[in-house]
Order: structure tokens, then sequence, then C-alpha cells
């Protein structure tokens, strides 16, 4: 059996060590944009990993919260923006890199100002991250950084892959009690970690709201949720709902950290590695 803490150690190494020694031959390039602005959570991240010192000017306000950023830390380093148009287009970038979702009408409004503006759709599968990792890397002329974190990502991937034991069952549960299934990237997180996602016999593989009585009724060994915001939310109630409370010896509450599930980067390893250690708690040496 792989160990989990391995493969993240292998993961957040490769994306920290290959940050220094292919820089040089990577600024000759001509095609290197020198202002970079980035308006989006996912694409504030990947382009954090990858740009050049100074060639990343400003980041999304979201890329510092830490309930939704796997790189809340680093984005300190860097201004935020609140996507608007007249503040990016101030930072005179020759660059903007945004979500597919993103401010449309902001996007809309730099392109006919002819700033050049790359758009990433969003990542809902573990095998489409490279490809979001080469797409950044390609665009900021990082390629050869690009490769690094790649390699490191794909051999880590395949070693969570390679996991053998019982399948415990679990379900996925959020606010409003959203659900998500195999056609998520936080359902593929799961499946990777070896679980089997009850969502998906519930015919909520793209995602969606499950009413609690189904649920209940499917008595997963593991209601996986998130931590919840500070305060008070209707949203949120059904978490504390007393037949869900019923099930407290089957609930993984809060242990889901909603800022390594919530991109398409490196860091969705991190959320694997979590899961598999919840795995082995609940097979208990089954495997």
């Amino acid at each position: 059996m792989h160990s989990s803490r391995s493969a993240l150690g292998l993961v957040l190494s490769g994306v920290l060590v290959c940050s220094a020694p292919v820089l040089a031959p990577v600024m000759a390039r001509a095609e290197m944009p020198a202002r970079v602005v980035s308006m989006n959570l996912c694409t504030d991240q990947l382009a954090m990993m990858l740009a050049a010192p100074g060639q990343l000017r400003s980041v999304s306000f979201l890329a510092s919260d830490p309930r939704s950023s796997a790189m809340a830390e680093e984005a300190a380093s860097y201004p935020a923006n609140r996507g608007q148009a007249e503040e990016i287009y101030l930072m005179q970038p020759d660059l903007v890199v945004a979500g597919a979702y993103t401010s449309r009408a902001t996007v809309a409004l730099l392109q006919r100002l002819g700033v050049q503006v790359e758009i990433f759709a969003p990542v809902t599968a573990l095998d489409d991250v490279p490809a979001q990792i080469t797409r950044m890397g390609d665009v900021l002329g990082q390629q050869d950084k690009a490769a690094q974190i790649i390699a490191t990502y794909e051999a880590d991937l395949k070693a969570f892959q390679q996991e053998s034991g019982r399948s415990p069952t679990a379900v996925l549960y959020e606010a409003n009690g959203y659900t998500s299934g195999a056609q998520s990237l936080s359902g593929q997180i799961l499946a990777t970690a070896g679980f089997t996602n009850l969502a998906n016999e519930a015919a909520y593989a793209w995602g969606a709201n499950m009413p609690l009585e189904v649920l209940v009724m499917k008595a997963p060994e593991a209601v996986i949720t998130s931590r919840s915001y500070p305060g008070g939310s209707r949203a949120e109630d059904i978490l504390s709902h007393p037949a869900l409370r019923a099930t407290q010896d089957r609930r993984a509450e809060g242990s889901v950290s909603d800022s390594d599930w919530v991109c398409g980067t490196p860091y969705v390893l991190r959320a694997v590695a979590q899961m598999v250690s919840l795995r082995h708690t609940l097979t208990n040496g089954e495997d």
C-alpha cells in the first residue's frame, strides 16, 4: 500500500522545488508576458505556482481567503483585485487570466480595450489537471516549470490510484444538501481515495441537492461535510438537523478542506491524501 503522506510530500515538494532552477532559460523567451493579472481563484493559484518573480502583478481577492484558496499565504504577497475592468486596465497588464464564469462584463470590456485575456474552463476530472498546468505554462512562457510540476503530479496521482482495500460508502454533503458525484472534481477525489460514492447510485453524478431523507436511507459509512462559515445561515441548517446528527458515528464533519477541493491544481492530491487517511480509519486495518 502506498503511503498517502509520502505522496502528498512529493506533490508539495514538486511545486516548491521546481520554482528556481528553470527561471533563467524561460525568462529569455520573447513571448513571456511581463505584466500578468489574474481575476479568478483557480487561475490565481496556477499563476502563483508558475509565474516568474515580478511577472504576476495581481490576483483576485479570493486568493487570500484560506477557506477557499490553497495558497492563501502566498497570495498575501500580491495586490488583490475585485475583477473590475477599471482597476485591472489601470494596472496596464499585457495578459489577463480568468475563469470561464469570471466577471464576463469585465472580460468583454478588457478585450474591447485590446487587452489579451486567456480564459480557463473549470476542471472536473483529476486527469485534466495536467492540461490546465500546461496551458498556464504556455501563456506565461513557463513551459519548463509546468512540465516539472506535471511530472510530479502524475506520479503521485498514479500512486494513489494503485491503492487497494475495501471501499467504504460515503456521501459528500454541503450547504443546502448539495452533493457531488463521479462527474465532479470532488467526486473524483473521493473515488481516487478508494470510497464508493453513494451519490452515483442516487443519480447525482453531476452534483445536485440531495434530500436529507435520501441520505439517511442510503446510510453511508461516512458523511463528509465542510467546515461551516462563521455565524449562521439557513443554507447550513440542514447540516445540524437531528436526522443527520443521528448518524454522528458515521459522520466525518469538517474533514473536507474546501481550499484543496475547489480548483484543478496539484493541491487536489492533498485532498485525496486526507480522504485516504479517513478510509484507513473507517476500514480499521481491513485493508
